[in-house]
């Protein structure tokens, strides 16, 4: 048996469904922004859009307040995702030139 209260087992219950419902929704997230890249690479846009994320980073800091979340902690997780996001992006981007016929 286990020296764990029975409410700190349910609190870590809730904890660990939280975070496979976290890894989900960054996989759905992270599927979407795939097909982001691919669209922004086909049109020939370029894979990071500051502006966009100069924006995001203002709404979901105000979010973070409405939602009693450190608002710097939520700057911090979305910069880390969308680096991310921006790596995959660049990376499409040097896919499809490989991939490209050479122009005459």
């Amino acid at each position: 048996m286990s020296d764990v209260p029975p409410e700190l087992a349910e609190l870590r219950d809730s904890i660990d469904n939280m975070d496979a419902a976290l890894i989900h929704l960054l996989a759905e997230r992270f599927k979407i922004t795939q097909r982001v890249g691919v669209l922004k690479a086909t049109v020939g846009l370029p894979p990071a859009d500051p502006a966009r994320e100069k924006e995001q980073i203002i709404r979901l800091r105000r979010l973070a307040v409405v939602s009693h979340l450190d608002p710097e902690f939520a700057e911090k997780f979305i910069n880390f995702i969308v680096a991310e996001v921006v790596r995959h992006h660049e990376d499409i981007v040097e896919a499809q030139q490989r991939s490209d016929p050479p122009r005459s």
